[in-house]
């Protein structure tokens, strides 16, 4: 099993942290001429990866979660395909640009940094995939001020089967490094699969964040974004978002019918559920890097939303999955099969 881990990631330059937070929420959604050229963008992608001429960039760094001054990490990866100019990033020990035509998954965990770089007469611009809590997020990403990029249009797609989009992106870096005959018919097989599920998405998906006007809408991503942020709370996103506690509470609460303070903690244990059953992060692990700060209140918690303590949601999980079938059997319209099956005799040749 490849395992993710809850959080979506930690920064080491606040600065950097805050902008990325303004960024997201106070983008416009995307258009429909946007949708368009997105299908587009994958369509051209899946027909160059069929024919392998869609070159793949993956950072060979092997220790993750470093913090370096002037770069950030995920704990989830990016996908980056570059459409327009230049990204070159810049990792602790090596550094690779990324030019039109071509992908980038970042891992979970790397620490990098990047800048950007136009064309003469081509405006630089990216698509960006980025993952959340059973949300995906598709963006354009366009050169705000000169080598840095910012988010053009944004939209969040429901994603019930992100563990898929995340085991096939994490599939694809390990794939990529290693040394075996398949390899690149791997990486294909598994980038196909990709691309063709982000194309799915966004020709049929939809969000219900994308339903949501204004500072409600704004408190979600928010949250989606920050929640392994321990001082996160309603007094930290009223002040982001320039307004009282009260107000957004009021209004959080009268626009979904549920309490802000709720929803934080519920995304909070959405990110705990995806670790707790695809990582060997001990239950304190899961806890500081969901934002809670004391893993015993965070047991409670979880307990109150799962009726059980994580730790027992763990092993019954874990049961679950290893629990083998007591019989081989084949499931018909009209009854269950449990032989094993029996070989047809050799057809004698009659001539």
């Amino acid at each position: 099993m490849i395992a993710t881990t809850p959080s979506l990631h930690h920064r080491a330059d606040p600065a950097h942290d805050s902008a990325e937070q303004k960024a997201i929420f106070n983008a416009p959604p995307l258009s429909h001429e946007n949708r368009a050229e997105m299908r587009k963008v994958f369509d051209r992608a899946i027909r160059l990866a069929d024919h392998q001429q869609l070159p793949l960039r993956v950072p060979h760094e092997t220790r993750p979660g470093q913090r370096i001054k002037g770069m950030h990490y995920h704990y989830r990866p990016e996908f980056f395909l570059g459409l327009q100019g230049t990204t070159k990033f810049r990792c602790s020990k090596e550094s690779f640009a990324l030019g039109p035509d071509e992908i980038c998954i970042m891992p979970a965990g790397i620490a990098h940094g990047e800048t950007i770089h136009s064309e003469p007469n081509r405006p630089f611009r990216n698509l960006v995939a980025g993952f959340y809590n059973h949300t995906l997020s598709l963006h354009f990403a366009y050169e705000a001020s000169p080598g840095k990029p910012d988010i053009e249009a944004i939209e969040f797609f429901d994603a019930p089967n992100l563990d898929v989009f995340l085991t096939l992106c994490n599939g694809i870096t390990q794939a990529h490094a290693m040394q075996s005959p398949a390899r690149d018919a791997v990486v294909k097989g598994m980038m196909l699969a990709l691309l063709g599920l982000f194309r799915n998405i966004v020709e049929t998906g939809s969000g219900r964040l994308n339903g949501d006007i204004g500072k409600v809408y704004q408190a979600k991503c928010l949250v989606r974004e920050q929640f392994s942020n321990p001082d996160l709370c309603v007094q930290h996103i009223a002040e982001t978002l320039g307004c009282s506690p009260d107000y957004l509470s009021h209004l959080f609460h009268t626009e979904t019918k549920e309490k802000l303070t709720h929803y934080i903690q519920r995304i909070r244990i959405e990110g705990a559920i995806l670790a707790l059953e695809g990582s060997a992060m001990t239950i304190s692990e899961i806890a500081y890097s969901t934002g809670f700060a004391d893993p015993a209140y965070f047991a409670r918690v979880f307990k109150q939303h799962k009726g059980s303590t994580p730790l027992e949601f763990r092993s019954l999980s874990s049961a679950r999955r290893q629990q083998p079938e007591e019989k081989p059997k084949t499931v018909y319209f009209d009854h269950t099969d449990f032989s094993p099956g029996v070989p047809h005799p050799a057809r004698r040749d009659s001539n």
